[in-house]
């Protein structure tokens, strides 16, 4: 036999999807799991078509799970992102959509046994440190996918699968503004750089010349404003504190504008280097603590009073999004204590995926 069999479990987890590993089943050395992953999802081809990746970033991604050693957390979950066409791997961001389907996917392992009719699952994220409380539906102690939960980006309906984010604060830098202010002007563009579940850099989409409501497509085919935004985002990496930024899809960017369709905000969110065509889970927790926090460039578009849970709905390029932020404030600034999201997911898919064995042969 010439080619490494793995198996795998394959799901949509919210707006995104991948193979779903368990973490021994894999290669421990960090080089040889990225060969890995780079055959499996056939990364270097724009229809990744020697692989099981969609030829697009939200198709692209990796879950690996494993029972936790954590006294806290039942799966410790290591994302990693791969790219579609250079052939590399991101260790450094997690995902909250694929994370939608860790709770799902630890269940169909074996890794966590389901109690009827819910099981609730505590998940470490290996990547960034953020611990999160995943509660699935099982019924008679069995994933349960059918529900009436809608989610903008995905046709139909599902069970919904409620995620509550904690210790999501400056998990990648250590801090909520990781540049030491609340706003910095880089290239004449006013940022606020924060790090909540992924660190970002936001902007107001007036700032590049832009409405905020444009497409996904629209933007995509826009390379002046790409240009404009990297140099940007590059920067403020750097100042961020962030190593090999202009190689990493950390940190990511956000535009905001006013709300147009009844939401809070409107939003575009970039992975970094094409548009989301939907919104990260991550990336939306951020988002709405820049919303809510005073002196960031979102100050002015929203009202300033929300009581605590405050019900952030981020407008964005195929629908919106709601979170539910609890936080305290005290002499005008706030305190984040979690973030709270209701999300879907399905497994698509099982069995073993094949790797050659050239790449990785396992001892």
């Amino acid at each position: 036999m010439t080619q490494t069999a793995i198996p795998f479990w394959f799901l949509r987890g919210g707006t995104s999807r991948g193979p779903y590993f368990k973490r021994s089943d894999l290669p421990e050395d960090r080089e040889a799991l990225a060969e890995v992953l780079v055959a499996a999802i056939g990364s270097g081809h724009p229809l990744n078509i020697d692989g099981i990746g969609g030829g697009n970033a939200v198709t692209t991604k990796v879950a690996m799970l494993s029972a936790s050693e954590d006294d806290w957390a039942d799966i410790d979950y290591f994302f990693a992102q791969v790219s579609v066409e250079d052939r590399s791997v991101d260790f450094k961001p997690t995902c909250g959509n694929i994370l939608t389907g860790v709770g799902p996917a630890a269940i169909e392992m074996g890794l966590v046994r389901a109690t009827d009719p819910q099981t609730q699952i505590n998940i470490r994220a290996v990547n960034t440190g953020a611990r999160v409380v995943a509660t699935v539906q099982t019924p008679g102690c069995a994933v349960d996918y059918a529900g009436d939960a809608a989610i903008d980006g995905v046709p139909g309906t599902a069970a919904p699968i409620s995620l509550q984010f904690m210790d999501t604060i400056g998990g990648a830098t250590g801090a909520l503004f990781p540049s030491g202010h609340r706003q910095d002007m880089i290239d004449g563009i006013a940022v606020t750089c924060m790090d909540v579940a992924m660190p970002m850099v936001i902007a107001r989409a007036e700032a590049f010349g832009l409405t905020g409501y444009e497409s996904a497509e629209a933007l995509n085919e826009n390379t002046d404003f790409f240009a404009r935004m990297e140099a940007v985002r590059i920067k403020a990496g750097e100042a961020m504190g962030i190593a090999d930024v202009a190689q990493s899809v950390t940190p990511k960017f956000g535009l905001l504008a006013p709300a147009k369709d009844g939401g809070t905000v409107a939003t575009r969110y970039f992975m970094p280097w094409k548009t989301h065509p939907t919104m990260a889970v991550t990336g939306a927790q951020c988002l709405a603590a820049c919303v809510l926090t005073p002196g960031s460039v979102a100050d002015g578009m929203t009202a300033t009073d929300m009581a605590a849970p405050a019900r952030i709905i981020l407008e964005h390029a195929s629908g919106q999004i709601e979170v539910s932020v609890d936080f305290s404030r005290s002499d005008g600034d706030i305190t984040l204590k979690s973030a709270g999201l209701v999300r879907t997911a399905r497994l698509l898919a099982r069995g073993e995926v094949m790797v050659p064995q050239s790449i990785w042969r396992p001892a």
